[in-house]
Parts: C-alpha cells; sequence; structure tokens
C-alpha cells in the first residue's frame, strides 16, 4: 500500500499563517497590505488601509464641511511635498463641499506650500481638466480636487490617467454618488466625534477635534475599519 505524500505533511506555520489570515478576514482586519503604498501621514490610518494608499487610484474623502476631510488630506500631502510635489485644484463656486482651501492652515499642517501648485477651476469640467493636466503631467505624487458632479466617462478617464501617472487622486466632498462612489478605488467618511476645549478658569480655548475616518471601501482592506484621529482646530475644514 503506498501512503499519500500529504499524510506525511506536518503541521507547520504554514498552515498557521493561512489560519491568521482567514481569521484577519473573518474579523473584518486588514487583509493585505501595499508595500510601496503612499502613506496617509496618520498611522491609524495607514493601519486601516492596509499600509496606505494604492498609488495611481482614486480616493473619495467624505463627510460634511468641517468633517476633518481636509486635515486627513493634509496630512498625506505634508508627506509628499518634504520630498515631492503636490497640486490642489480650487473651485471657489464648490464652497465649503471640497472646493476651498486656505494656504497658511495648509502650512501650518505641514505642507510645503513651496512644492504644492495650486490651480483655479470655475466649474465641474474645469475642474476634471485640471485634474486631467496635472496627472498628464507626471510630475504630482498627489493631485486633490472637489468631488464635482462629473460623468462617468470622465471619473473612468481620470482613473486611467491616475493609473498611468502613478499619482494618488483624492476628490473632496459630501457624498461620492454614484459614479464617483463606483470607480473610487478607496472611501473614506470623515466626521468630528469629539471636540477638544483647553479650560483656564471660566474661559475654553479651543484646541482640537478628534476624528473617526471610517473606510467604506479599500480593495485591499476591509470595509468598516475605523482610525480614530486627532486634528488641530486650524485644520478642520
Amino acid at each position: 500500500m503506498i501512503a499519500s505524500p500529504l499524510a506525511s505533511v506536518p503541521e507547520n506555520s504554514t498552515f498557521a499563517a493561512l489560519k491568521a489570515e482567514l481569521d484577519a478576514r473573518a474579523g473584518g482586519r486588514i487583509i493585505a497590505s501595499v508595500a510601496d503604498a503612499l502613506s496617509s501621514g496618520l498611522p491609524e490610518l495607514d493601519q486601516a488601509l492596509g499600509g496606505g494608499y494604492a498609488p495611481g487610484t482614486l480616493v473619495s474623502l467624505e463627510g460634511a464641511g468641517c468633517s476633518g476631510r481636509t486635515a486627513v488630506l493634509a496630512a498625506t500631502l505634508a508627506g509628499v511635498t518634504r520630498t515631492g510635489l503636490a497640486a490642489i485644484v480650487e473651485a471657489p463656486f464648490a464652497g465649503g463641499d471640497g472646493g476651498r482651501f486656505y494656504p497658511p492652515d495648509l502650512a501650518r499642517s505641514g505642507i510645503v506650500l513651496e512644492r504644492t501648485l495650486f490651480a483655479q477651476a470655475n466649474s465641474a469640467i474645469e475642474i476634471a481638466r485640471c485634474a486631467d493636466v496635472l496627472m498628464r503631467s507626471k510630475a504630482f505624487a498627489a493631485v486633490a480636487m472637489p468631488a464635482a458632479s462629473l460623468r462617468a466617462t470622465v471619473w473612468s478617464r481620470l482613473c486611467g490617467l491616475a493609473q498611468k501617472s502613478g499619482a494618488v487622486l483624492f476628490a473632496l466632498g459630501r457624498d461620492a454618488g454614484n459614479e464617483l462612489g463606483y470607480f473610487a478605488s478607496t472611501r473614506i467618511r470623515c466626521g468630528i466625534n469629539h471636540v477638544v476645549w483647553h479650560h483656564n478658569g471660566v474661559l475654553g480655548e479651543l484646541c482640537g477635534y478628534e476624528i473617526d475616518a471610517r473606510v467604506l471601501k479599500h480593495r485591499r482592506a476591509s470595509p468598516g475599519a475605523v482610525a480614530h484621529l486627532h486634528a488641530a482646530a486650524a485644520e478642520i475644514q
């Protein structure tokens, strides 16, 4: 009788590692990491994202005005601009829905303004055109834009350009909508969980905020992970 070769294979670290991975999947924890990921600049959020943002992808940062989404973006751009270049598309018509940035606050968040290009857009299609040109230049590791109302074909094109350039394209807005929600590889919803005050007698000084950043969608990590973050008062938009 010939014994099956499988019968002699002992249970070793390989099986233990497989079991641990399956347990992590079942528990909703991180599934995998990305070796070349772009760090969010926030260790808690990097952990929730399995290492950070995958290069060449579209990321939707969602939440109401003053939800902390700008602070989350600023932490990433601060890291990018230490050694490379970033770009921000501004759209004053978008108001507080991801279209306005205040450079002094960005500088206080650690962003190197000399390494950040600011582009102005006056309509949704101009926002898309600005992002198109910036990514085709292949000069920027990260590009941020308002989550404008664009057709699916436009979001598809922007995703393709992000992939070709290797840049991470961030879209900031209250909600992703159907089109952006479909094409975004990563979706994060931000919200203020707690306001931090420093009390000096009867007076109180606003110090910062505790932010919950919930991962709604991510191709290399289970959705549902929540990163608990701290932001200074000036960083909230």
